[in-house]
């Protein structure tokens, strides 16, 4: 029988792993949010990376050294090891879940509980806030310091705080402005609140995240991110 070839799978092995590490930098952020959220899986890729190779080696020698016993023998009792590994990952599952708990207290990331006025806001937030109301199926922005609407449309600017206070006419919608980092529920009773800083001018795409009706998937729009000049001609024009 021909022996499996454990040097070309471990040198697969760690070529995938070495190409997945050089991914682990995503590309600048577009906004705060979308910071915090790359940020906070570069940590766990950089954590997981190394235990999917341990366990994969492992694999590959339990598989060259044991494919033809012909007489195995049970797994003997080591305590020592098995306090280890359980200690190993209770640090592990502590490291997780104390870096995605500094995430999800970010102001930018969890604003608010739904009607809850009580929660800390970042320094310098809600420099602007924008209404928005959803509906079956398309969204309607609101300024109110400039007396404002758009439709599907949503312009803000670029390294400002920005608060957007959000309700549904119908149903519950979801915000959702997957390069910005923005996903928010929207409830037809109101309350419910996202924030953002966007640090790059562009265009990026809004959707809705709910499934909200036979509508849903051509509820979408458009966000549009201007320096803080052009986005006050932006209003000016509309005005």
């Amino acid at each position: 029988m021909e022996r499996p070839r454990a040097p070309v799978l471990l040198v697969a092995l760690v070529g995938a792993v070495t190409a997945l590490a050089a991914l682990a930098s995503p590309a600048a952020a577009q906004s705060v949010n979308r910071a915090a959220i790359d940020d906070l899986n570069t940590q766990l890729l950089y954590v997981a990376l190394p235990l999917t190779l341990f366990v994969e080696l492992t694999l590959v020698y339990a598989i060259y050294r044991f494919h033809d016993n012909d007489d195995p023998k049970p797994t003997v009792d080591d305590p020592a090891l098995e306090t280890t590994w359980t200690a190993a990952t209770a640090v592990i599952l502590l490291f997780v879940g104390v870096s995605a708990y500094f995430v999800m207290a970010n102001p930018y990331i969890t604003p608010a509980a739904a009607g809850s006025a009580d929660v800390a806001t970042p320094e310098g937030a809600d420099d602007l806030t924008v209404e928005v109301v959803a509906y079956q199926w398309g969204w309607q922005f609101t300024y109110p310091e400039a007396n404002v609407t758009t439709k599907n449309r949503l312009a803000i600017p670029a390294d400002r705080d920005v608060r957007f206070e959000l309700s549904s006419r119908d149903v519950v919608h979801s915000l959702f402005v997957p390069k910005l980092g923005i996903k928010q529920d929207i409830f037809p009773t109101g309350g419910s609140v996202a924030r953002t800083r966007a640090t790059k001018p562009g265009e990026y795409n809004l959707y809705c995240a709910e499934l909200c009706g036979s509508g849903h998937a051509r509820m979408d729009g458009t966000v549009v991110v201007l320096n803080e000049s052009a986005y006050r001609d932006w209003l000016d024009e509309r005005a």
